[in-house]
C-alpha cells in the first residue's frame, strides 16, 4: 500500500481478503489427472503426472470447464470480464510447487472491478478474480513449529482454483466471516463448488490504525469460524505490540488453529519479488462476446434474486426470504414445501424451527435425512390444528435424526392436541389451585406469573394443549 492509499482509511481496522476456491471440475487445471479420488481414499502422490509435477518438456493445456466456471463467478460478482486472458509463471522456491513456479494470472485477470453485498447491505469491492493452479499440500507431522521435517503430497498440485481478491474495505472480523459466507453461497448456487469435497482457503490482510495501517498477511485460513478467530487474534496482537512499543512490520504469518494464534513465517513479499513472466507454453485465450452471452444465459437465479422473487411471489417476510435463500438446499426444500403448504406459514416455520434444529444438531441442509414429504406431513398437522406447536417442535427434533412420517408418530403415540375444552379447563383449574400464590401474583398484574402457569399446564398435557387456548382459559379463571 502507498501512503496516498493509507490516508483514505478512517476506521480502526482494515481487512482485505484473498479467497482461493477450488473449482468442482473432474480434472486438474492443465492436465488430465483427476481432482479427487473416486473412493475418497488415496495414497499420497498417486494422482499426478509429468504436467502437474512440472517435468521438463511437459505441455500444459487449459481446462475449458474451469474457464467456464471462472466466468460464471465473474458474472455473479458483477465483474468486467477481460476480452483476452493469458497465464504467467509466479516464481518461488518452495517444496509445495515441484517446478518452482505456479501458473497463475497476473497481468490480465479473468475479471476485475466487481462487488459482493454483505448481509448488512454493505458492498465490498472485488479487485480481481483469476484462475490459478493449486500448490501441493504440506504435512507437518508434529505441528508447524515442532516438526523436524515436512512431508509433501502432490495429489492436490494442479487442482483448479479461482482466487477472489477484495479491496481493503472490511472493518471487522464479523464482516470478513460474512463475506466468506456470502461468497460460498454464490459458489454453491453457481454449481462450480462442492462444499463436501472442494477446498476453500483464505489469506487475510489485516492492519490497525495504531500501526499506521502496516499490513500483515495471515496465510491459509480454513472455514468461517477460523477466519473470524484468526483476524480477532491478529488485531489484538498488533494493538498489544504497538502499546508495548514494538514496531509492526509488513510480514506473513500463519494461523495455528490448534493453538489459536498466529506464527511468523517470513517478511512480506511484494508482487515484484515473484518475478512474473508470461508462460510460453500457454497461448492467449480469447473471451468472445458469444462466450460471455452463453455464460449469462446459463446463469442460475442467485440468492438476492431468489429472495426478491419469494417476497413478490409468495408474499413472505423479506427477512425470512433472505435467510431461506442464503442456503441453496434450504431454498430448494422450501419451494417444494410451499407448493402444498401456505408459504407464509412455511417460511416462518423454516426460519424459526428448521434452522434451529439444524443448528442444534450441528447439521446443514446438505446432510438432511428427511425430505419435503416429511415436512409437508408435519406442517399439515399444524395447519389442520391436530398438534400443538410444542409437539411439532419435538417431532422435528426426532425425525431429523431418525426419519419417520410425523402423522404416523402422532397416531401411534396419541400426540394429537387436547380438543376437549372441559378437560383442558379442569387441568387449568388444578394448576391454578396447586400454584395459588403464583395465580395471585398474576391477578395483581405480574405478567411473568401467567407464563409460569401456562408452562405448568403445557407440562401437564405433555405439550398437547393449544398454548393460546390455555392462555385464554387462565385469564378467564384467575379473578
Amino acid at each position: 500500500m502507498t501512503k496516498q492509499v493509507l490516508h483514505q482509511f478512517t476506521t480502526d481496522i482494515v481487512i482485505g481478503l484473498e479467497v482461493h476456491a477450488q473449482l468442482n471440475t473432474n480434472t486438474k487445471l492443465f492436465c488430465g489427472c483427476a481432482t479427487s479420488s473416486a473412493s475418497g481414499k488415496e495414497e499420497p502422490n498417486t494422482r499426478t503426472c509429468e504436467v502437474c509435477l512440472g517435468h521438463p518438456g511437459s505441455k500444459p493445456v487449459l481446462n475449458k470447464r474451469a474457464l467456464e466456471f471462472g466466468m460464471r463467478l465473474c458474472l455473479a460478482l458483477d465483474c468486467y470480464i477481460a476480452p483476452t486472458i493469458l497465464f504467467s509463471r509466479k516464481s518461488y522456491f518452495y517444496p509445495d510447487m515441484a517446478k518452482n513456479y505456479q501458473i497463475t494470472q497476473y497481468e490480465v485477470p479473468l475479471g476485475n472491478s466487481g462487488k459482493l453485498r454483505l448481509s448488512s447491505g454493505k458492498e465490498v469491492g472485488i479487485e480481481r478474480v483469476h484462475i490459478e493452479e493449486d500448490p501441493a499440500a504440506l504435512v507437518h507431522p508434529a505441528g508447524m513449529q515442532e516438526s523436524k521435517y515436512v512431508l509433501v503430497d502432490y495429489n492436490r498440485s494442479g487442482n483448479p482454483l479461482c482466487e477472489v481478491v477484495t479491496k481493503p474495505e472490511m472493518t471487522s472480523a464479523d464482516e470478513a466471516r460474512d463475506f466468506m459466507k456470502q461468497l460460498v453461497t454464490i459458489l454453491e448456487y453457481l454449481n462450480v463448488f462442492d462444499v463436501n469435497k472442494c477446498t476453500l482457503r483464505a489469506d487475510a490482510n489485516v492492519s490497525v490504525k495504531e500501526s499506521g495501517y502496516t499490513r500483515v498477511e495471515i496465510k491459509n485460513i480454513n472455514g468461517f469460524k477460523e477466519i473470524e478467530k484468526a483476524i480477532l487474534y491478529e488485531v489484538e496482537r498488533q494493538k498489544r505490540d504497538v502499546k508495548e512499543g514494538k514496531k509492526i512490520v509488513m510480514e506473513t504469518v500463519a494461523w495455528d488453529s490448534d493453538k489459536g494464534m498466529t506464527l511468523r513465517l517470513r517478511s512480506k513479499e511484494t508482487e515484484e519479488d515473484y518475478g512474473y513472466i508470461i508462460d510460453p507454453n500457454l497461448v492467449k485465450t480469447e473471451i468472445s462476446k458469444d462466450m460471455i452471452m452463453h455464460a449469462k444465459m446459463n446463469m442460475p437465479e442467485l440468492p438476492q434474486e431468489k429472495a426478491k422473487r419469494y417476497v413478490a411471489e409468495f408474499k413472505i417476510d423479506k427477512d425470512d426470504a433472505v435467510i431461506i435463500s442464503n442456503d441453496l438446499n434450504v431454498a430448494v426444500l422450501f419451494e417444494k414445501v410451499a407448493s402444498e403448504i401456505n408459504p407464509v406459514a412455511a417460511s416462518k416455520w423454516f426460519r424459526k424451527e428448521l434452522l434451529r434444529v439444524l443448528n442444534l444438531n450441528k447439521l446443514d441442509a446438505t446432510h438432511l435425512l428427511i425430505d419435503e414429504r416429511h415436512i409437508i406431513d408435519l406442517l399439515k398437522l399444524v395447519e389442520e390444528g391436530k398438534i400443538s406447536d410444542r409437539v411439532s417442535q419435538r417431532l422435528l427434533e426426532r425425525i431429523i435424526l431418525e426419519p419417520a412420517m410425523p402423522s404416523e408418530i402422532v397416531k401411534k403415540e396419541n400426540l394429537e392436541k387436547v380438543q376437549d375444552k372441559s378437560q383442558l379447563e379442569k387441568i387449568c383449574e388444578d394448576v391454578i389451585k396447586t400454584h395459588a400464590s403464583v395465580a395471585k401474583e398474576f391477578a395483581a398484574g405480574k405478567g411473568e406469573a401467567l407464563n409460569y402457569l401456562i408452562g405448568k399446564v403445557m407440562r401437564a398435557t405433555a405439550g398437547k394443549a393449544d398454548a393460546k387456548e390455555v392462555k385464554y382459559m387462565i385469564r378467564k379463571l384467575v379473578k
